[in-house]
């Protein structure tokens, strides 16, 4: 990944998607997520538009009431579930409307819907809502793979010679697995937390160590 920050979902999702038809059965889904090694699948209508997912919770439910009586509470309360298992195609199965994605959106953005939505993946769709391919949590993961050179030439690229350029010379940057360190002398002290700001969002970046230094009030007086 020598693209720099921030990163997309373009960059990082699987372009290659196992996808079910609304009128998939049962059984298709099931031996396809087994035979293509996934937890969830999305559902498409037409021509490939998205709309909705079927997970291995969706299909589970089957298996858990396969031989259960509900009460009239119990049905209740878990309706969508019991629904569920008496389904036998994606149309039923899955959970609808799919939570999805734009090839453009940042990571942050990926990872939020994740965590809002409980999901481990999204489907990845254009303006249209037509598959594109899937982004996992995995995959959100893979910016933590840059290495360290890459990394320091971001940081020195992107943020030293942009905000620091008369003092960038005397200003190191050193990265130990994802850590970065940054050290030396600058004129302007008003620029040092945003310095650290910015590096911080350098996707890949785990840490931000800033020893950065600027002269005061009072180093300037003595001086003169």
């Amino acid at each position: 990944m020598n693209r720099r920050t921030p990163h997309t979902v373009d960059d990082v999702m699987t372009s290659t998607v196992v996808a079910v038809e609304l009128d998939a059965t049962f059984k298709e889904i099931v031996t396809a997520m087994k035979q293509w090694q996934v937890t969830a699948v999305p559902v498409l209508k037409g021509e490939g538009r998205v709309v909705g997912v079927v997970s291995e919770a969706d299909l589970l439910a089957k298996e858990e009431l396969r031989n259960t009586v509900p009460t009239l509470i119990g049905q209740k309360e878990r309706l969508a579930d019991y629904a569920k298992a008496g389904a036998v195609t994606a149309r039923d199965l899955m959970s609808a409307p799919a939570i999805t994605v734009h090839p453009g959106a940042t990571l942050p953005r990926a990872a939020r819907l994740m965590a809002q939505h409980q999901v481990k993946r999204l489907p990845v769709v254009d303006e249209r809502g037509f598959l594109k391919g899937i982004v996992s949590r995995s995959d959100l993961l893979k910016v933590f793979l840059r290495t360290d050179q890459d990394l320091a030439d971001e940081v020195r690229h992107e943020v030293i010679d942009r905000f620091f350029p008369v003092s960038r010379k005397g200003i190191r940057v050193d990265v130990d697995r994802g850590c970065v360190t940054i050290t030396g002398s600058v004129r302007d002290a008003t620029l040092i937390p945003l310095a650290e700001r910015l590096i911080r969002a350098v996707e890949g970046v785990v840490d931000v160590r800033c020893d950065l230094v600027a002269p005061t009030a009072l180093d300037v007086t003595e001086r003169l």
